[in-house]
Parts: structure tokens; sequence; C-alpha cells
């Protein structure tokens, strides 16, 4: 098969260029080679390509600048996923795209489930929840995959600062009171792979498992927490690092607000597909063992 993938550069992009390579021919773009500012040399490139599938694994995701770069934020991620679905239903082929925990409002203690009800509390979230609703009511077969937290080795992430942060401070300062599951990019793109292959297999697969999913890591834990696990297995491999300290989110204030509670279930994914991703401790053992 032909897959185009959209943002081969990000966190997820770059692993889903490795978990995607056997099953086909992957197109990956980045920045430079498509400009999702624009959208007809998105809509060029897709008739160009003419894919069996679209991945688009491309977003903003610099949460507080959404806040004043408003246009460029719903721009991406949403007006460009609307063109991506819009030539998913004109070649009659399926769009994988990817969504955050942030399309909730953080209330309350329990996992959310794909069901409930969605209110984000900050622009980023308004813009993913829009790009949501414009593949859905394109009428194009798609799966969109709710993530969060997530983080590799490259790139700026929660790790990566940590790690950096630890080598120039001797106290860092945690919110403590946001709950939810760090998730592995290298996870994310694998299930993907996983769940595309499935897809090969089964004359019924779009008819009965169109729709949206959660896709996290397993277990939950705070920013505190997660940033705990990451010293202790730093320092169990002999590197020094930094006293931590637990803080509430109302001591961090920020341009955007973080929603309380990003717990995700993927009961539904495990249901469907019969993946379910490691809990979020033995992912950060793999990831800093390389």
């Amino acid at each position: 098969m032909k897959i185009l993938l959209i943002g081969k550069n990000g966190q997820v992009g770059f692993e889903l260029q490795r978990s995607l390579a056997c099953l086909g021919e992957i197109i990956a773009t980045d920045r430079n080679s498509l400009d999702l500012t624009d959208n007809k040399a998105i809509e060029a490139v897709i008739t160009e390509v003419k894919p069996d599938i679209i991945v688009n694994a491309a977003a903003y995701t610099a949460v507080d600048k959404a806040e004043s770069e408003r246009e460029l934020a719903y721009q991406i991620n949403a007006t460009a996923p609307a063109v991506m679905a819009k030539q998913a239903v004109s070649l009659g082929i399926p769009l994988i795209h990817y969504s955050t925990d942030y399309v909730f409002n953080g209330q309350g203690s329990k996992a959310w489930l794909e069901s409930d009800e969605t209110d984000p509390v900050n622009y980023y979230g308004k813009t993913k929840l829009a790009g949501e609703n414009v593949i859905r009511e394109s009428g194009c077969d798609y799966l969109i995959f709710r993530t969060s937290w997530v983080y590799d080795r490259r790139g700026k992430n929660f790790l990566n600062t940590m790690l950096r942060l630890a080598e120039d401070r001797d106290e860092l300062s945690v919110i403590n009171d946001q709950i939810g599951a760090p998730t592995l990019s290298w996870h994310i793109a694998d299930a993907t792979a996983q769940v595309i292959a499935q897809s090969l297999v089964s004359e019924q697969f779009w008819i009965k498992n169109k729709g949206i999913y959660h896709l996290a890591g397993g277990g939950e834990t705070s920013w505190y927490g997660f940033a705990e696990a990451i010293f202790l297995e730093k320092a169990s491999r002999g590197v020094p690092t930094s006293k931590l300290n637990a803080i509430l989110t109302s001591e961090y204030p920020t341009p955007a607000k973080r929603p309380a509670n990003s717990r995700l279930s993927n009961e539904k994914l495990m249901q469907h597909f019969n993946i379910q991703l490691p809990h979020w401790k033995q992912s950060l053992t793999l990831a800093l063992s390389v």
C-alpha cells in the first residue's frame, strides 16, 4: 500500500516512519515539503501522491502560544485536517489523525471515555476538538487517536526538559495536582501500525471500527510523579539529579489553563483492536535505556 505520512519530524511522525515501513511505501512530508497553512498545497500533494491511506501526525502543539497565535493554531489543527478529510472522501481512502486529552475540561477523577462530553479549557484544546469534528463530519473513513502527555528521547517534551534542567539546577518545582498518563511516542506509532495492519485483512474493518479511540500509556501519575520516576531511573544509573519540590497548578500560572484530570480510558482500544499500551513506568524505563 502507499501511505502518505504528514508531519514526519514530530515526535509521533518520526516514529511512524519506522513502524509503518513494513506496511508499504511511505511518502512522508514535513513543514519544508508541505506548508499546512496552504490549503491548495495540501490538496495538490494528496492528489499527486494518490495514497491508499493518509496518516496525519502534524499538529500545532505549543499550548501556551496557541492563546495568542490563534489563527495559525486553528489552521494547522482544524482547517488543514478538514482539507485532508475532503481529499480522503474524494479518493475513497481512510484518514488517521491524532488528538488530545485537552478536548476535555479536566474535571473529576475518572478516566475519560470517548463518549464523554468534550469541553476544552484552552484554545489549543478547542482547535484539536474542531479538527476532530471536521473529520467526523466529512464522511470519510477515519480513526482519531486521542493521546496524552506524549514524550520521546528527541524533541521538546517533559522528559527532555527534566533531564536538561537537572544538569543546571539543584532544585526543581513540578506540578503535583494534574493527573494523566505519560505516553511514549514509539508505542503510539506501533499501535497505529498494528491497527492499519488489521484494516488490511478485514473487509468490514471501517464499517465496524471507524471512530475515536483513546491511546495513552497505562496507569496514572502527576507531572511531579513523572519527574520523580525520571530522576529515580537516572539515579539508578549513577547520574546525579536535582531535588524535586511538589507544587500546585495555582503556584505556576501559564497563559493557557491546563486540565487537572487528563486520565484516558483505553478500554475501547482494547475491545476493538486487542491493543494495550504498557504501564507508563515500563515505557519510561525503555525510553531511558537507549
